[in-house]
């Protein structure tokens, strides 16, 4: 399957996500590093994008009449290389690429956008020591690579050293203000060690992802095992809730790391956080969706409060929300514990075992 990509005209100058990109500190980055919707995406305003296995699956299941051959000359080339190790050699091609396109960005605006994210295995996530070498190793593909680490315990350890050793971070599996305030924690004190040895820490560009929407379904699934039922809507704020408090806290504590949304189940994960100075990854056809529907764009939305009846129904009735809510919702050692962190560690390390299982039909041909 092949895109048309349009061409940048004075209509899409007028779309929704284009005046936001352009009118106001919102960065728009594209949850996708397939070349084609990457490209459109660029046109509308998109200043960085995101690769991982979920990514690269499809990306190879879109354009089986170029990634096919490619895993078959991979594994001429490695002829020793098993299929997990050929299928992250595709996921490290696509983000070098996806990257190349993004150089433009990444000079324009020094290195703060024009970012490629590339997620490190998800099989690695109890080995802090394993994550930051995998970091390191990823963030030399491309000098506008930005490194993905889940925001758990092990994580967060991993986030610190990381930061360290020279890699800009996007903190993945990330879905409270709790998380949020412990990543921005965790590379500032990276950001000390290095300023402490006389090492640059100005040519970073880390964001902390909230998952808004995987929150969402984490409060609906509690709330239906648990037999509760609240006022329709107020489950689409609970992300929202989450992404608008911890911006404020990272703007007010002036965290030299941005927030993030992403995972997006609604307009409002995009339209509520306008004007702010953040970035949000909406997958590409929720780009499309926005504009085609000429979403109203408020640069002063991210200043808008959430219906304190929707908070205070969210608090009193699903206690998950409180968790990731408030800034001491969760300990440290509770974050790979969360509902939505565990689901969507699952979800990861599947996607890893199907991008394994398309390298091996490839190499054995279908069972």
């Amino acid at each position: 399957m092949t895109l048309t990509v349009e061409p940048p005209t004075a209509q899409a100058s007028q779309l929704p996500l284009r005046i936001a990109a352009e009118t106001t500190p919102t960065s728009l980055w594209n949850d996708s590093a397939d070349l084609d919707e990457l490209t459109q995406a660029i046109s509308w305003g998109a200043v960085g994008a995101t690769c991982n296995p979920v990514i690269a699956l499809t990306v190879i299941k879109n354009h089986l009449d170029r990634w096919v051959p490619r895993i078959r000359e991979l594994a001429e080339e490695h002829p020793t290389a098993g299929e997990s190790e050929l299928g992250w050699r595709v996921v490290e091609e696509l983000s070098v690429e996806a990257a190349e396109l993004l150089e433009p960005a990444f000079a324009e605006h020094g290195g703060v956008n024009g970012r490629l994210s590339v997620q490190t295995d998800p099989r690695l996530h109890r080995d802090a020591d394993a994550l930051v070498e995998q970091a390191v190793r990823f963030s030399r593909l491309a000098p506008n690579i930005i490194v993905k680490i889940p925001a758990t315990r092990t994580g967060i350890a991993a986030i610190e050293e990381a930061t360290y050793r020279g890699v800009s971070i996007n903190a993945t599996v990330s879905f409270t203000v709790a998380q949020a305030v412990a990543v921005a924690e965790a590379i500032e004190r990276g950001f000390a060690r290095r300023e402490a040895e006389g090492l640059p820490v100005g040519d970073f560009g880390s964001v902390c992802t909230i998952m808004g929407g995987r929150l969402d379904d984490w409060l609906k699934a509690w709330a239906a095992k648990n037999r509760v039922l609240i006022e329709p809507g107020h489950f689409e704020w609970a992300g929202v809730a989450a992404l608008k408090k911890a911006h404020a806290i990272y703007t007010e504590r002036g965290y030299r790391v941005r927030i993030l949304s992403a995972a997006f189940r609604n307009h409002l994960q995009w339209s509520e956080l306008v004007g702010g100075d953040l970035v949000v990854s909406p997958p590409f056809d929720w780009q499309r969706r926005i504009n085609e529907n000429r979403i109203p764009v408020d640069p002063h939305a991210i200043e808008r409060p959430v219906d304190p009846r929707a908070i205070d129904t969210l608090r009193a009735r699903v206690p998950e929300f409180t968790k990731a809510y408030d800034e001491d919702g969760l300990a440290v050692e509770d974050f790979e514990r969360f509902g939505a962190t565990v689901r969507t560690l699952h979800q990861f390390l599947d996607a890893d075992a199907q991008l394994d299982g398309v390298v091996r039909d490839v190499l054995l041909g279908p069972a």
